[in-house]
C-alpha cells in the first residue's frame, strides 16, 4: 500500500525530533504516520484504512473518538474550565469518586498524568511505609519508565541468563543513564514463580512487589492457579507492599480491574489507559493508611506528589465520561467485549489448526503465540515462540489493512466500537495472509 506521505512526515520529523518519534517504542517498521481514528478504524496520511487492534497500546476500550467522551470534553471546554494549579476542582473529585466506588481495594486515590508517574509514587509510598529500599519486579513485566522499574521486559536469554528457580535474574536496565546504585535495590524474578519471590524476600529488605496481575506487555500471560494468592500471603508475612499495575488490565477487563475478577486485594493499584479512553491520565489508589503518606503529619515521612498538569479538567472529564459509560450498561458492555474476544479467539484457533499456535485471551485482549502451549513466563516465550514468523505475520496483516503493533508478542485489543463484522473481516483477511506467509 502507498505510504509516501507517511515517509515524508517521518523524514521531516527526524530533522527536529530524535528518531522522528516522541516515544521510542513507536519507532517500528513499517513506518506509518497515522492522522485519524474513529471507532474501530484508523487512517494513515496516505488515506489507507486499517481495522485497529493496537489501540495505542490499549486505552481505547470504547473506540477512537467516542462521541460521548468527546461530548464531555466539549462541555468542559464550553464551560471555560481551566487549569488553575491552586485548590481543587469538581472534575478531579468526581473522577476519584468513581475509581474508589468501582475498585475493591481503593479507599483513596491520587490522579497523575501517566501510569509511569503513578508507578513512581507507589514505589515511594512503599519505601516510606516500610523503611526499606528493595523493589521486586517481574521479568517480562513493564511498570513504567522510571529508574526503579525500567528493567527486564523482552530481555534476550543470552543476556538475562537461563531459567533459575529459586533465584533472581541479572537486572538489565531499559535505558542508559540509570545509576548503578539504584539497580542494586531492584530484584527480578520470573512471573508465576512463588519460590523465587520467597527467595528474594528472605534475602533482601523488600519494600514493594509490583507486577501486572496479567503480563500484558509480552502478550497475555496469565497467573497460574494460586499464584496471586501466594503473592498476597508472602507479602503479608514479610510486610511487603503488594502493588498491582492495572494500567493495562484496569477498566478493560472489568470496572473493578482484574483484581475484582481474581479476588485478590493489593495494597496499592495503579491505573491509566482505558481509564479515560485515550486521554492522558493515570491514577494511584489503595489503602487509606498508605495513601495518607501524601499528607503525613511528619515532614520526614511525607511522600511528595506534585505536577502542574495533575487532574487537568479535560482528562478528568474524559475519565468521568468513560467510566460512567462503562458503568451505565456494565454487564452488557463487558459481555459484548468478551464475546467479541471469544469470536476472535475461536476464529484464529480455526485458522491456526494446522500449525503450532496458541491464542491466549483475557476478555477483549488477545495474543497469538506461535508455540504449542500457553506461556507461563518470559523464558517460556523466549524458548518456544517463533518470533520470525510472528514478525512476518504482523507485517502482512498491516499490508492487508489489519493493524497490530508490528512487534512480536504484543497484545491485540478490541473495543466496544468493534463489531462482529469487524472480527469476521479480520479473520477473512488473516486467512488470506496465512496462505501467503
Amino acid at each position: 500500500m502507498p505510504c509516501a506521505k507517511s515517509a515524508s512526515i517521518f523524514q521531516a520529523n527526524r530533522r527536529v525530533i530524535p528518531g522522528g518519534v516522541v516515544s521510542v517504542n513507536r519507532a517500528v517498521e513499517p513506518e506509518i504516520a497515522f492522522v485519524r481514528g474513529l471507532g474501530s478504524r484508523v487512517w494513515d496520511a496516505d488515506g489507507n484504512e486499517y481495522i485497529d487492534y493496537h489501540a495505542a497500546f490499549a486505552p481505547y476500550v470504547l473506540g477512537h473518538n467516542d462521541p460521548d467522551v468527546n461530548a464531555a470534553v466539549h462541555r468542559c471546554l464550553k464551560a471555560h474550565a481551566s487549569l488553575m494549579g491552586s485548590g481543587t476542582n469538581p472534575w478531579e473529585g468526581r473522577a476519584a469518586e468513581l475509581i474508589v466506588h468501582h475498585v475493591p481495594s481503593v479507599e483513596k486515590v491520587m490522579l497523575t498524568n501517566t501510569g509511569s508517574e503513578a508507578s513512581y509514587h507507589a514505589v515511594r509510598i512503599a519505601r516510606a511505609h516500610t523503611g526499606r529500599d528493595g523493589i521486586l519486579v517481574m521479568q517480562g513485566g513493564y511498570n513504567g519508565w522510571h529508574n526503579d522499574v525500567a528493567v527486564n521486559v523482552m530481555t534476550p536469554l543470552d543476556v538475562v541468563g537461563p531459567r533459575v528457580s529459586p533465584g533472581e535474574y541479572k537486572v538489565v536496565p531499559l535505558s542508559a543513564g540509570v545509576p548503578n546504585h539504584i539497580l542494586g535495590d531492584v530484584h527480578v524474578v520470573n512471573y508465576n514463580d512463588l519460590d523465587s519471590v520467597r527467595y528474594v524476600i528472605d534475602r533482601h529488605p523488600i519494600a514493594a512487589l509490583i507486577l501486572e496481575p496479567i503480563l500484558q506487555n509480552i502478550g497475555i500471560v496469565k497467573p497460574q492457579p494460586g499464584y496471586l494468592e501466594g503473592l498476597r500471603q508472602l507479602c503479608d508475612e514479610a510486610g511487603v507492599v503488594l502493588v498491582f499495575d492495572e494500567v493495562k488490565t484496569g477498566f478493560r477487563h472489568a470496572l473493578g480491574g482484574y483484581q475484582s475478577l481474581c479476588g485478590i486485594r493489593p495494597d496499592l493499584s495503579i491505573f491509566g489507559k482505558a481509564l479515560a479512553n485515550g486521554y492522558p491520565i493515570g491514577a494511584i489508589g489503595g489503602r487509606a493508611d498508605l495513601m495518607d503518606y501524601f499528607v503525613h503529619p511528619h515532614p520526614s515521612r511525607r511522600v511528595l506528589i506534585a505536577g502542574t498538569y495533575n487532574a487537568h479538567p479535560i482528562p478528568c472529564a474524559a475519565t468521568i465520561a468513560t467510566v460512567e459509560k462503562l458503568a451505565k450498561n456494565e454487564q452488557e458492555n463487558y459481555e459484548h467485549l468478551y464475546s467479541l474476544g471469544e469470536r476472535m479467539q475461536k476464529g484464529l484457533e480455526g485458522l491456526f489448526a494446522e500449525r503450532s499456535a496458541t491464542v491466549c485471551r483475557q476478555g477483549s485482549a488477545f495474543c497469538a503465540y506461535f508455540m504449542d502451549h500457553e506461556p507461563v513466563d518470559w523464558h517460556d516465550i523466549a524458548d518456544h515462540h517463533d518470533f520470525d514468523f510472528d514478525g512476518r505475520y504482523r507485517t502482512a496483516l498491516i499490508e492487508a489493512g489489519v493493524y497490530h503493533f508490528p512487534l512480536p508478542t504484543k497484545q491485540g485489543s478490541i473495543s466496544l466500537a468493534h463489531t462482529k463484522a469487524d472480527i469476521d473481516l479480520t479473520l477473512e483477511r488473516t486467512r488470506k495472509v496465512l496462505k501467503h506467509i
